[in-house]
C-alpha cells in the first residue's frame, strides 16, 4: 500500500506511524507543506495521514495551503480512501466535512487517560479498549461532522476521536516517541498553566506508555488500512 502524509511543521513527523509503515512493508511519502511542497494528487496513495501542528484550521492567511488542503482531504475522503487525521489532522478533517472547529474553553497538554464509547467497540478504535492513556497537545475542539460517530472523550474535552466512512479523527497522539515530544516541547517553549497542562518533566517522564501506545497505533492502522 502507499501511505502519504501531509506535515505541517519539522517537529512534528510521523514518528512511529513511519515505524509502522516500514514494518508493515508498506510505501511512506509525505509532504512538507512547511517547506512549501505542492500537495499530492489523490491518485498518488492509498492511504493518507494528516499530521498535528500548531496553527488553526482557519489560520489562511498565515498558511496559504490550508484551504487547498482541506479541500484535498474532502475529495479523498469522498472517493472513500482510508483517512488518518492526527490532532490538527482531526480538526482539519471535521473542517473539511463541515464541522466548526473552535478554541476549547482549556487546553490539554499532557499524558490523561481515554475513555472509548461504546461505538468505539465496532470501529478502528477497537483495539484500544475501553480506556487507555495517550499524549494529548491541543487547544482547539470541533463539532462532529455530519454523519460521523463519536468514538472517545476525556475530562478535559468531549470530542477525541471520530470515524465518518473510511475517515478517522484522533485528537490525540499515538505515534510520539520519546524523540519527537523531546522536539515538540522544545519547539513549544512556554506550556502556560492549567488544570490540564502538565509540566515539561511530566511530558518527558521515563514512565509514559509509548510502548502501549505504539502498539495501539499499529493495531488502529492494520484496522483502517482494512478499508483501502
Amino acid at each position: 500500500m502507499r501511505v502519504h502524509y501531509l506535515q505541517h511543521v519539522p517537529y512534528e513527523p510521523p514518528a512511529a506511524i513511519a515505524d509502522w509503515a516500514r514494518e508493515r512493508g508498506h510505501d511512506l511519502t509525505g509532504t512538507l507543506l512547511y517547506d512549501d511542497e505542492p500537495l499530492p494528487d489523490p491518485d498518488e496513495f492509498d492511504v493518507l495521514v494528516v499530521l498535528g501542528g500548531p496553527m488553526g484550521v482557519y489560520d489562511d492567511a498565515e498558511y496559504p495551503h490550508l484551504d487547498a488542503e482541506r479541500e484535498l482531504i474532502r475529495t479523498v475522503h469522498d472517493d472513500g480512501t482510508p483517512i488518518l487525521g492526527v490532532c490538527l489532522g482531526a480538526q482539519l478533517l471535521a473542517a473539511a466535512l463541515g464541522a466548526e472547529v473552535y478554541p476549547h474553553e482549556r487546553s490539554e497538554i499532557g499524558w490523561f487517560p481515554v475513555e472509548a464509547t461504546d461505538a468505539a467497540a465496532g470501529s478502528p478504535l477497537a483495539p484500544l479498549g475501553e480506556a487507555f492513556t495517550a499524549l494529548h497537545w491541543h487547544g482547539d475542539t470541533y463539532d462532529l461532522p455530519e454523519g460521523a460517530t463519536q468514538l472517545a472523550r476525556t475530562d478535559a474535552c468531549e470530542q477525541q476521536a471520530f470515524v465518518v466512512g473510511n475517515s478517522l479523527g484522533l485528537q490525540f497522539h499515538l505515534e510520539s516517541t520519546p524523540e519527537s515530544l523531546a522536539a515538540l516541547v522544545d519547539a513549544a517553549g512556554e506550556l502556560g498553566d492549567g488544570e490540564y497542562v502538565q509540566s515539561e518533566a511530566e511530558l518527558l517522564t521515563d514512565d509514559a506508555p509509548y510502548e502501549a501506545c505504539r502498539e495501539g497505533l499499529y493495531a488502529v492502522l492494520d484496522r483502517l488500512m482494512a478499508s483501502a
